[in-house]
């Protein structure tokens, strides 16, 4: 094992700008942290990840589909097909059990992506092979033997690095691609554990769904690979990762399912409100409102539900000294 190992790269001036757009995102979306759970978005976004993944490796299956079989519906489609699709299914409802610096739990979730469709899931490759491209094999994966020092090595630069998260999940990606150590299922373990990082590092990640964007930017991924492979470093690869991020998290927040759950009312409740203590009353004086009712029903209980305030007394919700304060800073 080399002790010293550091994958090869080099932090450009639009890596910079990139993660300097993707961080001022951040604010915005992180209030979906409060609400995920009481909306639909959650859902609909692991559908769109797990579609995106399996259809950058030819699965034909449609997010209706996904949809169906996640509901435990049949669908129609071929027995390999479905098996990827329940393993995948599986794989990202497990992702908060694993850590991503745990090279025990890669082998771990390679065999719940992939234990229904590969003999030798969770272990591996003992067999060389190449990757092809649409005219050729464009890429010779490292010789079988070499597979574990390099898993090893990558694992030991991840632990240890202080690199930022954005460029450590894109080169942790990367790298992996280059290794291919498994013998079927790397693109979409690839994905998954670049999700897993950033996941650790904001948990909103869990319903970003990039590997949509990547599967709509299919030709620019492979080619960033490839380019990559030939200049023996990371840093395009990094560059096109770190935009479909960045894309990704200016679709979800522009979509309707987050548009949905954050009303004017709320904000402008959140924004009136700080961080102290107050009563419904002062509240409605702050916001210009006497009408108790209409209070309730467009600006308190939506943002209660949404998780984005909290009460004194949750035990007592109409408690008359119930007082309410913002959760934390919201982003809105």
């Amino acid at each position: 094992m080399n002790m010293s190992y550091k994958p090869p790269y080099t932090i450009t001036s639009k890596i910079v700008e990139l993660i300097s757009k993707i961080s001022e995102n951040i604010g915005q979306l992180e209030v979906l942290e409060f609400k995920v759970s009481h909306s639909r978005l959650r859902k609909i976004s692991k559908i769109k990840t797990i579609t995106g993944t399996l259809q950058i490796e030819g699965n034909t299956l449609t997010e209706k589909q996904i949809t169906a079989i996640l509901n435990g519906k049949r669908v129609l489609g071929s027995v390999k097909e479905v098996a990827e699709a329940k393993g995948a299914i599986e794989l990202y409802n497990r992702l908060e059990r694993f850590d991503y610096k745990n090279q025990d739990h890669l082998l771990e979730s390679h065999k719940v992506l992939m234990d229904d469709v590969l003999k030798n899931a969770g272990a591996f490759r003992h067999q060389n092979v190449g990757v092809g491209g649409q005219n050729s094999v464009v890429h010779i994966a490292p010789p079988k033997e070499n597979v574990p020092e390099l898993m090893m090595d990558l694992f030991k630069w991840l632990k240890k690095t202080k690199e930022h998260p954005l460029i450590v999940s894109s080169v942790f990606h990367y790298e992996f691609e280059f290794i291919h150590p498994f013998i079927d299922g790397n693109g979409r373990m690839g994905r998954f554990w670049q999700s897993l990082v950033l996941f650790h590092w904001k948990p909103f990640f869990s319903y970003v769904p990039i590997e949509s964007i990547v599967r709509d930017r299919q030709i620019e991924y492979y080619n960033a690979l490839e380019q990559c492979g030939q200049a023996g470093e990371s840093t395009l690869f990094i560059e096109y990762m770190l935009d479909s991020i960045l894309e990704a998290m200016n679709q979800l927040a522009d979509s309707d399912q987050v548009t949905d759950q954050v009303t004017d009312q709320v904000k402008k409740l959140i924004n009136v409100m700080g961080i102290r203590w107050l009563s419904s009353n002062e509240i409605m004086a702050k916001l210009g409102l006497s009408h108790k009712p209409t209070f309730r029903k467009n600006y308190l209980n939506p943002a209660l539900e949404s998780g984005l305030i909290e009460m004194s007394n949750p035990g007592s919700p109409r408690s008359p000294q119930q007082k309410y304060k913002v959760k934390r800073k919201s982003g809105l």
